[in-house]
């Protein structure tokens, strides 16, 4: 009986190594969104474009932002050329539709984590690489100290999510207060600037980027205290193709993990070290590129091309005074954390 138990749980050990491995093989060759991008020969992003720090085109047209190098990261994992990305501008309605469709291959457009952005809209979030929470942008003139002081105010908001968010927020306080809803964030900007809104509601970080970019005006505005939501932002692609999930996982992961090992865009592909945790990182040992279907330097071109996160972050927000507050790695007391890559 034991000689039987024995060959038994041999055989099945075999039976599951094998399946294993099949498995393994053809998901890395049967993705449906990688192969259409590398046929096409470029990605396809879906971005806000309008949002300072996140997608915003600079004076040369050139998107910038930590979305928009986000998109360039995944590129430079499959392509090995971070510059084989093209943008598609999208309102906050349209993420999801482009997503569903088939018009993006990726979405970083402001975009927050939900549930029933995962369980009901076929969205799959492949983690978080911006924590952050809706606040209010309030003139000095106005002379209020807290959000609870809005009483009768007009809002400015952008149709959708941060609607929802603001209307809970003043219900649940008994306040009225009368919005005013707009499908584009330029144009939101203009009609709080023009003072059609006593107060303009957004994510903190936005805030603090619309605010440092007023000049002379800066110390015109203020942000108040309350932050009334979690705001956890980052890049989604469609359900239903997990090599393509796992590609764009494990590009911020890389990220992440380069940052917490000292490797950046500067050194990477210099680094010289016998931690084998490195040498996988940057490809040197084990296969972690082909088993995602793409060569195993993938993500030394990921941080040669956009450099580490916290690099990414440093580019795009520090010098509008945002503080990195959560953004930071674990190591350093905030969130930003990565799985181990073996």
């Amino acid at each position: 009986m034991n000689k039987w138990i024995c060959k038994s749980v041999f055989a099945a050990a075999i039976v599951a190594a094998s399946s294993t491995a099949a498995w393994a093989q053809g998901a890395a060759a049967q993705s449906p969104t990688l192969n259409a991008v590398k046929a096409r020969g470029h990605l396809v992003c879906g971005v806000i474009g309008s949002s300072a720090g996140f997608s915003l085109p600079d004076n040369q047209g050139v998107m910038q932002g930590i979305d928009a190098d986000a998109c360039r990261a995944i590129a430079a994992a499959v392509f090995g050329d971070a510059s084989k990305v093209k943008f598609v501008s999208l309102t906050p309605q349209q993420r999801l539709t482009a997503l569903q469709s088939g018009e993006a291959d990726v979405v970083y457009a402001n975009f927050t984590w939900t549930m029933t952005r995962e369980t009901r809209s076929g969205a799959q979030f492949v983690g978080v690489h911006y924590y952050d929470g809706v606040g209010f942008l309030v003139p000095t003139e106005l002379k209020v100290k807290s959000a609870k002081e809005l009483k009768g105010a007009s809002v400015c908001v952008l149709a959708g999510p941060a609607e929802v968010t603001t209307q809970e927020y003043f219900s649940k306080l008994k306040i009225s207060y009368k919005p005013v809803t707009f499908s584009e964030g330029e144009e939101m900007r203009k009609a709080f600037l023009a003072k059609r809104c006593d107060a303009y509601v957004s994510d903190q970080s936005h805030l603090a980027k619309f605010r440092t970019s007023l000049g002379a005006n800066t110390e015109k505005y203020m942000m108040l205290p309350e932050v009334i939501s979690n705001e956890p932002l980052g890049g989604a692609v469609r359900k239903g193709d997990e090599r393509w999930f796992d590609i764009a996982r494990y590009t911020h992961y890389a990220m992440v993990t380069a940052e917490a090992m000292g490797i950046n865009a500067a050194n990477v592909k210099s680094f010289n070290t016998n931690d084998p945790a490195v040498k996988r990182l940057l490809g040197t040992e084990g296969e972690l590129g082909a088993s995602m279907g793409l060569d195993n330097s993938w993500a030394v071109n990921v941080i040669a091309a956009v450099g580490n996160y916290g690099e990414m972050w440093t580019r795009h927000f520090a010098s509008s005074g945002v503080p990195r507050g959560q953004n930071r790695l674990w190591n350093d007391g905030g969130l930003q954390y990565a799985p181990p890559l073996r």
